[in-house]
This record gives structure tokens, C-alpha cells and sequence, in this order.
């Protein structure tokens, strides 16, 4: 006898009820523009820009033909060693000519948990290079998130996240995310001398979509430089247009040590993530001195020729388009569009008003009575045609850089008729 369980489709969802998935599957069938389809004919507003990524939305053939002739030329092959490809070459020359400081050297992965790992690893080895082989430690935020690799779970601050894998990577520590002086306690608490670097997201992404207060960003970078302590930008979501500049950090008059990209690098059309490192923090590893250190690090798709290609016509289209500047330009239509929302009675905050994606956060006493009210809340938008992301407390949404009035005028509809019914299942 087969079990209902067993029964189902295999497919396991990443950060799912799995128990309650397989009665109300989601099935995107096509994608264009800034609107997506299901196997039902019914199309929706993709509002999340999927998962932060479809920055220019769905559908470019330039990204299909580039895919396609890439395949046909080099399919694949590994950059480890002395391997390399044209694609990957001139990726990440374009990717270095972006980058805050000049001469920066690009490490690809395979996403973004992939950079995450790398830029921990690379900060640990940079200081064993340098003599300082005790500056391991490393220092994220509370509510921040740096994927789900091993080093990215211990880093990023949302509890739940690290709930129920055992033990983590050890000497990682986290500090409130709006508190540059609770940054340099927890340094001095540590020791300057053991701390190897602090992980940032200029805003917060998957922890609620947290704003940086006005000044953070240009002190938790002096603290670091004061202390010796690497800079990494985790701009994984806030780069290529989100925050309105190639790499969102770069809207703040700050030199990172590491940039971690990924997502938008494509616009999500394949996987793809780039770590940028500033010249003083690569330098030991390309002196050419006989016995100079290898990083023994690397994915085995790092680099990859099509992955590449993807990313070279993903510039071409930001750059052809004009949509880098964007973000910038539609942060205040869409803290607009949600304003109203902040008025309502479930609502306790709408965030807004820094880059291309806002949150609105449910008041506590509704997420007490019914643990799973932002998962309805995004249940209901999507009744509405349109698809946002449940972040436990509330929803977020990141639209596609091209979105225009049309759809901020469906968002500012859509979302109140979804909040009014979900006040009529709330006691």
C-alpha cells in the first residue's frame, strides 16, 4: 500500500512546509517581462522579482541566444589550475572595471552561499599569509543573511535559520544590525587581534528588508579599517540596480574589502556569483614568488563558459538600458505605492524608501494569533495577481527594475484587498 505521503511529487521545496505544498503547488510555466504565468493560464505580478534576481525580468532573448551560442562554442570546462575561458576572461575584467577599487580581482562561485564561504575562507587566509593566523574570527548582524552554505548559516543573524543543524563553524558572533558602536564592542570584547571580519549587508534583505540608520554604513567601515578588520559587503540582493548602482554599497562613499554579488549578475537566467576582492587582500595570493600561498578553494562550476556568457549579456542589458539607476529612481514611487498600507490595522511598519524593494511588517499580536499569517498574507496577494515573499513577520517585495506605474498602481491596490481579507480570518 502506497502512503498519500509517498504519493506526492518528490520535488523538495527549499524553506517549505513540505506537509502543506503538494495541495497548492505554484507552477510557473513562461515568464515575460515583468509578469510570470502557472499551469493554468493565470498571470501574476512578480513583484519578488522571483527571488530578488529578475532584475530586468523575465523572458530576453539576448540572454537565450548568448546561452545558446555559447553552448554550441564551449559548453564547459573548469578554471581550476591554469584553466581559463573568454567568457569568464571578460566577465570579470567588466566585473573589476565596475568595482570600488581599482586593480580588484574577481573569485566566481556558483551563487551566492558559494562567495559567502569563499570571502570567510579568503579573510581567515589572508591574515594566516600576513602572520596574523589568530584574526578568525568573524562578526555578522542579528536579522542578517548570508545564504545557507555552512559559513553563511553561522554568519547570518535569523535564529531560525540555524535551528536544528548542531553544531556551526565556531568563533562567529553577532551584533544588533542597526548599532555601529555595538560593532566595535563586540570587536574590542573579541580582541582586535583575533577578529578577521564583519559581514554586511547595506540593507537587509531576507531578515525584513532593514534599512541601514543614517551613518551606519560609513562607520561600521571606519571601525573595521581602525581595527584591521575586513569589510565585506554581502551585496549578493543590493547589487546590479536594486539599491540604483552596480553594486548597492557603492551608494555610500566606502571602499570595501570583499563584495559578494551574485543574483542579479544574470538576472537570474542561470547561476552565477562573483566575490570582488580589493587589491590589498588579494595581493599575497598573486605575488608569483616561488612557495606563494594557493587558495585551496573552488567550485567546480566556478567560471563556467555559459554561466559567463549569461553574465556578459546581462551587462550589456543593464548597461544598453539604463536600468542600474533605476533602483534609485523607483525608490520613492514604490515607498508611494505602500504607503497606505501603513495606516492599516494589521500593519505595525512599511519599509520603504532605500533602493527598488520595501517590506510590510505585520504587528506582533496578529503574528502571535496566527503564526502563519504572513504565509497567508502572501496566499492572498497572489489571489490578487500578485506574488510577494512571506518573511515570517511580513512580506517583501523587490520588483523588476523595468516595472513602471502599472504595476506600482496594481501593488498599492492588490496588497490592501490582501490585508482586508486576512483581517476577516483574524479574530
Amino acid at each position: 500500500m502506497v502512503s498519500s505521503a509517498s504519493a506526492r511529487n518528490p520535488l523538495w521545496h527549499p524553506f517549505a512546509d513540505m506537509g502543506a505544498v503538494d495541495g497548492d503547488r505554484l507552477v510557473i510555466t513562461r515568464g515575460e517581462g515583468s509578469y510570470v504565468w502557472d499551469d493554468e493560464g493565470e498571470r501574476y505580478f512578480d513583484a519578488t522579482a522571483s527571488l530578488w534576481y529578475a532584475n530586468f525580468g523575465h523572458g530576453r532573448e539576448e540572454i537565450a541566444q548568448a546561452v545558446a551560442d555559447q553552448l554550441r562554442t564551449l559548453d564547459s570546462y573548469n578554471l581550476f589550475g591554469y584553466n581559463a575561458n573568454e567568457p569568464a576572461l571578460k566577465l570579470a575584467e567588466r566585473v573589476s572595471a565596475l568595482a570600488p577599487e581599482p586593480g580588484s580581482k574577481v573569485f566566481f562561485g556558483s551563487g551566492g552561499g558559494d562567495v559567502i564561504d569563499t570571502a570567510v575562507k579568503i579573510a581567515r587566509s589572508y591574515f594566516a599569509h600576513t602572520g596574523r593566523p589568530e584574526k578568525v574570527h568573524v562578526i555578522g548582524r542579528v536579522q542578517g543573511y548570508h545564504g545557507t552554505h555552512g559559513f553563511g548559516t553561522a554568519v547570518g543573524g535569523i535564529a531560525a535559520n540555524a535551528a536544528g543543524f548542531g553544531p556551526l563553524p565556531g568563533d562567529i558572533s553577532h551584533v544588533p544590525y542597526d548599532s555601529a558602536e555595538a560593532l566595535e564592542t563586540e570587536i574590542l570584547r573579541v580582541g582586535p587581534e583575533r577578529v578577521a571580519a564583519f559581514f554586511c549587508e547595506p540593507v537587509i534583505g531576507a531578515g525584513g528588508v532593514l534599512l541601514p540608520p543614517d551613518g551606519y554604513i560609513e562607520t561600521v567601515a571606519e571601525i573595521c579599517r581602525k581595527h584591521d578588520v575586513l569589510f565585506v559587503a554581502d551585496c549578493v540582493i543590493a547589487a546590479f540596480g536594486r539599491l540604483g548602482t552596480w553594486f548597492g554599497i557603492d551608494r555610500w562613499a566606502v571602499k570595501p574589502d570583499m563584495i559578494t554579488t551574485a543574483k542579479g549578475i544574470t538576472g537570474g537566467t542561470i547561476p552565477l556569483g562573483a566575490l570582488i576582492v580589493a587589491p590589498r587582500v588579494a595581493e599575497p595570493f598573486f605575488t608569483g614568488a616561488p612557495g606563494a600561498p594557493v587558495l585551496r578553494h573552488g567550485a567546480t562550476y566556478a567560471g563556467h563558459p555559459v554561466a559567463c556568457a549569461a553574465g556578459n549579456a546581462t551587462l550589456d542589458i543593464y548597461e544598453r538600458d539604463g536600468l542600474i539607476p533605476r533602483g534609485r529612481e523607483l525608490e520613492k514611487p514604490l515607498a508611494d505605492a505602500l504607503s497606505g498600507l501603513a495606516s492599516h490595522p494589521l500593519v505595525a511598519e512599511v519599509r520603504a524608501g532605500l533602493g527598488f524593494l520595501g517590506a510590510v511588517e505585520l504587528k506582533a499580536e496578529v503574528v502571535e494569533a496566527n503564526p502563519g499569517a504572513a504565509n497567508r498574507l502572501q496566499r492572498l496577494a497572489r489571489d490578487e495577481g500578485v506574488l510577494v515573499r512571506n518573511l515570517a513577520k511580513g512580506i517583501a517585495v523587490s520588483p523588476p527594475l523595468i516595472a513602471g506605474e502599472a504595476e506600482l498602481d496594481l501593488l498599492a491596490t492588490a496588497l490592501p484587498r490582501a490585508l482586508d481579507k486576512l483581517a476577516q480570518d483574524t479574530p
